[in-house]
């Protein structure tokens, strides 16, 4: 009868994503994997072929978890608002993994063209068009601005370039937004 696995797979991928966001992705090895599951090191490369497989695993948890993160609640008076500053705060508060899921070309692999025709964020302009009631172009066009806005402010806290104030940080979101709003409603292209 074989020995019974006490590190499984998805063990790993957690404890990678774990040691990512406590320590940051340059201190992701196979050592501190195994550190933080209490073990050698031969369960955790028995699980993956490489740490690159570990690190894409770890991503895509960093991935989920972001998302969840980020998604407004149904309680939030303005949702479009509250993605962003959850955006935002997603940077101040998640700064490792923050860098680890938009700061690493190897891992991340999107650009933004690739964002704005991602299927999940047809849910997200759906909302933004019958709230501005604008079309989805549009809509599209005003999210991509006010993506840029709080990808630039998450960016700095996540880089300790910016102090977090979450009031100043939801007047620039406003002022961004319901500009775009304003100007879309005088004719002004937003």
């Amino acid at each position: 009868m074989p020995p019974k696995v006490r590190i499984t797979k998805q063990m790993v991928a957690d404890a990678s994503f774990e040691v990512i966001r406590r320590s940051g992705l340059e201190n992701l090895n196979a050592r501190t994997i195994s550190e933080y599951l209490g073990c050698s090191t031969q369960p955790v490369l028995y699980s993956f072929r490489t740490v690159d497989e570990i690190r894409e695993a770890a991503y895509e948890i960093a991935d989920e978890y972001h998302t969840a993160f980020i998604m407004p609640k149904e309680t939030d008076e303005d949702p479009m608002l509250a993605l962003g500053l959850n955006y935002v705060r997603f940077g101040h508060e998640e700064k490792n993994l923050f860098r680890f899921l938009f700061q690493t070309d190897k891992f991340g692999g999107k650009d933004i063209g690739a964002l704005m025709s991602d299927p999940d964020l047809s849910g997200i302009l759906d909302v933004m068009a019958a709230g501005l009631n604008t079309d989805k172009e549009q809509a599209k066009k005003m999210f991509l601005t006010f993506f840029c806005v709080a990808h630039g402010m998450a960016s700095l806290l996540a880089n300790n370039s910016m102090e977090y104030d979450e009031e100043q940080c939801r007047e620039m979101l406003s002022n961004v937004f319901f500009g775009m709003a304003a100007a879309r409603k005088e004719g002004k292209n937003a």
